[in-house]
């Protein structure tokens, strides 16, 4: 009986990586449909999230199984309140992957990016595939300093952003209002996605020393 229930404890975390993945895949191709005005791209990333929703529902269905028939305690508990939890960030991450893909699908055929700004975008959509990535890691791992790790990643997000904001209120900015919006916005998305990252990264902390990291 106790076999199974570890079983099902590995289960849980087997799955919160698996949703790591289906994230990450998630805002690669948004980034894609994106900066290539690829709407096909674009309608998989919006069909897609139903997959992620799907998950976060059956984790979350096995959490609340577990609680309730085994009753479990300490550092079991702790891991099961942080599952809940991570789900919840990674749903939101998928989330963010499809705004990005309406960005690009309310452009089309257009491309949404600016060609000044693209450095940019293509730097924020790649720190963010790769904390999305770091962050499932730490989840498997119960790696505390690669989960401290992502706090430096998202310094260099926060800075990306910080620079697009200039780019857009500079003399020199000739592109109009709604392409400053598109940017603003996508900038704002990338960003909490790598916000999300730090946020699995701190509950992996706490689940794994028992204590809060200090944000």
């Amino acid at each position: 009986m106790r076999s199974a229930y570890f079983d099902q404890l590995d289960l849980i975390v087997d799955e919160l990586v698996s949703m790591t993945k289906q994230v990450q895949q998630s805002v690669v191709r948004a980034t894609h449909s994106l900066l290539t005005a690829d709407p096909h791209v674009a309608d998989q990333v919006v069909r897609g999230d139903a997959a992620i929703d799907a998950l976060r529902e059956r984790v979350e269905d096995q959490v609340f199984e577990l609680m309730a028939l085994q009753q479990p305690v300490a550092g079991d508990l702790r891991m099961l309140i942080a599952a809940v939890r991570m789900v919840a960030d990674l749903e939101r991450m998928g989330d963010l992957s499809v705004h990005v893909a309406k960005v690009a699908q309310l452009r089309n055929p257009e491309i949404a990016v600016p060609e000044p700004m693209r450095p940019t975008i293509e730097r924020m959509a790649h720190v963010a595939v790769h904390m999305v990535g770091a962050a499932g890691d730490v989840i498997a791992q119960r790696d505390v300093e690669a989960a401290e790790r992502l706090e430096a990643d998202d310094e260099e997000m926060d800075e990306l952003r910080r620079r697009s904001f200039r780019m857009m209120l500079g003399d020199d900015w000739a592109f109009g209002v709604e392409p400053a919006i598109d940017v603003a916005l996508l900038g704002r998305y990338y960003e909490r996605i790598a916000d999300h990252a730090v946020s699995l990264g701190r509950r992996v902390v706490y689940l794994v020393t028992g204590q809060a990291p200090t944000p």
